[in-house]
This record gives C-alpha cells, structure tokens and sequence, in this order.
C-alpha cells in the first residue's frame, strides 16, 4: 500500500503535466526506501522497480502495461490487471492468504538489490539496450522541449563524452 504522500506527489507531478513515468518514478522511489529500510527485499534491482510500477498502476497512474513481445507474457498480464485496477475498468480480488503469502515471501529476499551500486549496474544494463530507433525517438522529443540553446549544448555535451570514452 503506497503512502498517501507518495499518492500526492504522483497527482502532483500529474497536475504539473508530467510524463506517466515520471509520477509512477515516486512509486518506485518509495519501494526503493521501503527496502533500504528493512520492510521487506527484492530479489533483484528490476523486481523493485517492477513492484513499484504496479502500484503505479494501482493508484491510477496513467502507465499502460507494455506491449506484447516487450516482456514475459505473465508479466505483460500482470501489468494490464493493475492498469485496470487503478483505472477503475476492473474490481480487484483480494484474497487475504495470497497477500499474505506474497508479503512473507518478499521479506525473505535480499536487501542488497537496491544498494547504489546495484541500482546504477540496473541503470548501465537498460541504457546500454536502448535501440537506435528509441535513441532517436528522445532525440525528436529534445527538440520539442529543449530549444537551440538546449540542442547546441546537448550536441556540444554528446560530443565531448564520445572523445572522453574514445580516449
């Protein structure tokens, strides 16, 4: 259950016109502290960061689950039942000994997965797959928002950090 200042961050960042992942990035913040400060574990980086999107989902944040081909089947249904369930299309089945159970079984999982390190080696992993294609798509969405100003800095900082790893 997200802290209701958590929720108020997120409707917040939704008044401000931010992106959906922008809003549901609170979520995952809040699941990242929960874990660091004991509540309960992950088994890994991605699976923190996955729990936190659910709830995003659950409280309404406009997060649509990810197409078909982008993840595991289970995962990409999973995803669509919390994008129901926050959008208010479908009543959730709560099932006390289920919830239970999935409590107990996050807390026996490791606390270690969303050290600082752990989160930049998740971080390095993801960039590192982005597709030309992706690249650029936010290459298109920097000219909206950014200006010249914006694009000669961002093209003077790309190129610097290309003769930095080239060197």
């Amino acid at each position: 259950m997200p802290l209701k200042r958590t929720i108020e961050k997120a409707r917040r960042d939704n008044r401000k016109g931010k992106s959906a992942s922008t809003q549901a990035g609170e979520f995952v913040r809040e699941e990242i502290d929960k874990i660091r400060h004991g509540e309960h574990g992950a088994r890994s980086a991605k699976q923190a960061i996955a729990i936190g999107l659910s709830e995003a989902r659950r409280a309404g944040v406009d997060l649509p689950p990810p197409g078909r081909g982008q993840t595991s089947e289970r995962t990409r249904k999973s995803a669509e039942y919390a994008y129901e369930a926050g959008q208010g299309v479908r009543k959730p089945k709560r099932s006390k000994r289920r919830s239970r159970a999935a409590t107990q079984a996050l807390k026996r999982e490791p606390r270690g997965t969303v050290s600082r390190k752990a989160l930049s080696r998740q971080a390095h992993n993801a960039a590192s797959r982005r597709t030309s294609a992706q690249r650029a798509a936010s290459a298109r969405k920097a000219v909206r928002t950014k200006g010249a100003a914006g694009r000669s800095a961002a093209a003077k900082k790309a190129a610097r950090t290309r003769k930095r790893r080239r060197d």
